[in-house]
């Protein structure tokens, strides 16, 4: 199975992941279990989706474990010694999840602000239902 047409930002599925790096899905979680770095996102039903970092970083770890035969221990210890960031690069999680700067009519203001409203007397409301289900 080949990604095409994926941003490099996309969420990836475990076995996206795999192929990318020709290695069998259980490979990788075999390697979450020894390096807690690897954080997938896990969906309903446990569905791992790999943020564009915890490629890289699987990416790192194979590197070292295959064509510089490291040990699993050995890349444990030179990721505690170095730090992931100087081994996988300084862009790890560089502002990968900061929200772009928008600028809002009053409008949008508006129904933001109408939302919230709504949001806040829905909140209240299960409160209050909850309270007179204890009693």
């Amino acid at each position: 199975m080949v990604v095409i047409n994926k941003s490099k930002a996309a969420f990836r599925t475990i076995a996206e992941v795999a192929d990318e790096l020709d290695v069998a899905t259980h490979v990788l979680r075999f390697w979450e279990t020894k390096f807690t770095q690897i954080k997938p996102m896990k969906r309903s039903g446990g569905r791992r989706y790999y943020r564009p970092d915890d490629v890289e970083l699987v990416k790192t770890i194979k590197h070292y474990l295959y064509e510089k035969r490291y040990t699993i221990e050995g890349v444990q210890r030179l990721f505690k010694e170095k730090g992931v960031k100087n081994l996988v690069g300084e862009e790890i999680q560089k502002d990968f999840f900061e929200a772009p700067k928008m600028e809002l009519d009053a409008s949008s203001h508006e129904l933001i602000s109408s939302l919230q409203k709504q949001l806040e007397n829905m909140k209240q409301e299960l409160a209050s239902a909850l309270e007179k289900s204890k009693q």
